[in-house]
């Protein structure tokens, strides 16, 4: 039924393109729009797991009630995964009847929110210029990318653009002393959701772990919102003062609040919200697995079996993530997935020699690789808290079993000759 509905969505969402192919909202001189933003709450698709964002266009006097979306995308793209692991996925802007999207965000049990803006008539109607220059074809489809150019970010730009005055946010939005990170932020709403913070966690680079300004912490429509409510527009004769003067001078009280009205217009009950969860987190799996290999190489050492086959099992896994991690650092557009460390851990070369020290192990011949991966495994672990990258713990585990792995051979070539 769910999916069904999804197509159904899906269909009135290109229906509404169609029918908008050469819609041009009309300006005024009279104050009959209403422009908002609307901030949807976050979904369990790992896509649609940090929020939404969208600019809603209001004229009651023309019977128009418009969506306008910069988060439309298709799997049916073709080489959608490889455009999307290369960072050349493209999104556009859509235009959604404004009930259709409510509906169907309530349908998904996901929050939604309005903030009507204190724009000006000539503020509105630049943005309508702006929006209607958006929405040509030549236009609407865009580069997409997470953390500097999405369906938050789109919408901001977009309003800032058409202000005649100039907008002051409450707090200083180019300090990157915020103790916030790409990652921490990442974290922050994937917590209900191990697997997928886990595998975000695998993709991101130490880039992510940089600071980043309130700013760049917008591309989450939840801060998006938090930054709108606080912030306001400054009269003309305002506008050179410094964010500073602004504070010290009583002149602030002549200062506008951006966001005019606020409104909940989908209310989710807590209790009804899905929220993943489930005892078998990435952690608690690989640290089950490294007490099974524990198990399996004392009785390999006490016996002087080689068990060559989890050893291959265990390093051409980590070999093909480490070739995929290796792919991503180097191909992909993505700006925060290099350099990556945690190929310290899943190296390439764990796949390309897999064969010849495989043999060695099957012969109980000591591996010149495998004891050089025995060092670095160490170091690594050892020195995992001063590498410059937050890496998670769920890979603690599985260092161990590749270096207990590693050892084992060695000590077992040692005892047989």
């Amino acid at each position: 039924m769910k999916h069904g509905l999804w197509l159904l969505m899906l269909w009135s969402v290109l229906e509404m393109q169609a029918q908008t192919q050469s819609l041009t909202l009309p300006t005024d001189t009279a104050d009959t729009w209403q422009v908002s933003l609307i901030t949807c709450g976050p979904g369990v698709e790992v896509y649609n797991q940090f929020g939404h964002s969208a600019i809603r266009m209001k004229n009651a006097s023309r019977d128009i009630d418009l969506i306008y979306n910069y988060g439309i995308f298709s799997f049916n793209t073709p080489n959608f995964a490889l455009r999307f692991t290369l960072g050349q996925t493209d999104y556009q802007l859509g235009i959604q009847h404004y009930q259709d999207f409510v509906d169907w965000y309530a349908y998904c049990n996901r929050d939604v929110r309005e903030q009507v803006l204190n724009l000006s008539i000539q503020e509105k109607n630049n943005l309508i210029a702006l929006l209607n220059e958006n929405y040509l074809p030549q236009h609407r489809v865009y580069r997409y990318n997470y953390f500097y150019d999405n369906c938050a970010t789109r919408p901001r730009d977009l309003i800032e653009k058409c202000l005649d005055s100039q907008l002051q946010y409450a707090d200083d939005m180019t300090t990157t002393a915020t103790g916030q990170s790409f990652r921490s932020i990442v974290h922050e709403f994937t917590a209900d959701n191990a697997w997928s913070q886990f595998g975000i966690d695998l993709c991101l680079g130490s880039e992510a772990d940089q600071p980043i300004s309130r700013r760049m912490m917008m591309f989450i429509p939840l801060y998006l919102e938090q930054y709108f409510d606080s912030a306001v527009l400054l009269p003309h004769e305002e506008k050179n003062l410094s964010s500073r003067e602004i504070k010290e001078n009583p002149v602030q009280k002549t200062t506008i609040p951006l966001v005019a009205e606020s409104r909940q217009v989908v209310v989710i009950p807590e209790a009804d919200k899905l929220h993943p969860d489930t005892p078998f987190t990435p952690f608690r799996c690989f640290t089950l697995l490294f007490i099974i290999v524990t198990a399996l190489t004392i009785y390999g050492i006490k016996h002087r079996k080689s068990l060559w086959v989890l050893d291959l099992v265990l390093f051409a896994t980590a070999g093909i993530a480490g070739c995929m991690l290796a792919f991503l650092a180097s191909f992909s557009e993505h700006p925060t997935v290099s350099p990556n460390y945690l190929l310290l851990l899943f190296q390439p070369l764990h796949l390309l020699l897999l064969p010849w020290f495989i043999r060695k192990v099957k012969e109980l011949k000591r591996s010149r690789y495998l004891v050089a991966l025995s060092i670095e495994l160490t170091l690594f672990i050892i020195l995992g808290a001063v590498i410059p990258q937050k890496l998670p713990l769920a890979v603690l585990p599985l260092a161990l079993c590749l270096l207990e792995r590693s050892m084992s051979n060695i000590i077992i070539s040692y005892k047989f000759h």
